[in-house]
């Protein structure tokens, strides 16, 4: 039986967007809602990510470059180094400098300003079906079973009643892992989500997952979350 921990198929996918224009962000938010979709809306970068501390990672973001405070690129960086979570971009200039660090550092895509809401709907539609559903419910507390359940925001786990310090690479791994649960996911894809700008090793990789499994695990040395599939991955059993 499918554990109740699992997003059910009437369980609409959640968009957060955050761009200080409040004509974009209702304008997004009644396209996206008509379509199904769960709207959170943010004025700012810093508005966005303590809606993500309170109400949990949403399934993907479209967040505009250019806002006072936190710029679009640093509400990025901050919420993709403890997360895989997809992002597009809006951006004004359309510079290739602009769109090529975007690609290449934080998003999945990225429309141009002014845009057209069916263009947009449409690319967050593709992003959605190539990166696929988090497999666990989306919540500030994800529960994994009566033992364990994950905080990605806050980066901890909690094991047994106790809160265990995750770092932002292993809150990331887990992520990646959590996303896909019940599925083996490639080394290469993990080593290139977790470190795109880098050359990274497999041994690096293991160091981490190591680290992983003696935070949750009851027995390291026997996981029952996190299995590794030699020669291809690693998996993160469905509980």
């Amino acid at each position: 039986m499918m554990s109740s921990h699992f997003q059910e198929a009437a369980t609409p996918q959640r968009i957060l967007t955050v761009d200080d224009d409040p004509v974009i962000r209702n304008l997004i938010r009644l396209k996206f809602e008509l379509a199904g979709y769960e709207v959170w809306t943010a004025a700012s970068g810093n508005e966005g990510l303590n809606l993500i501390r309170e109400r949990g990672l949403p399934h993907l973001a479209i967040v505009d470059l250019e806002m006072p405070g936190m710029t679009g690129f640093e509400f990025c960086r901050a919420v993709q180094s403890f997360s895989d979570l997809p992002i597009i971009i809006l951006t004004a200039t359309g510079t290739e400098d602009v769109v090529v660090e975007g690609i290449e550092q934080y998003a999945e895509d990225y429309v141009t300003k002014p845009f057209s809401p069916r263009e947009l709907l449409a690319r967050t539609q593709r992003v959605l079906r190539r990166i696929g559903d988090f497999k666990y419910t989306l919540a500030a507390e994800i529960k994994i079973d009566k033992r364990l359940s994950i905080d990605f925001a806050n980066q901890r786990a909690r094991v047994d009643d106790e809160n265990v310090e995750l770092t932002p690479t292993e809150s990331k791994l887990l992520y990646l892992l959590m996303r896909n649960a019940g599925h083996t996911v490639a080394t290469e894809f993990i080593l290139r989500r977790l470190w795109p700008q880098q050359d990274v090793f497999e041994d690096a990789l293991r160091v981490h997952i190591r680290h992983v499994r003696q935070k949750i695990e009851v027995d390291p040395g026997s996981p029952i979350y996190l299995l590794t599939e030699r020669g291809i991955g690693y998996r993160f059993v469905s509980r």
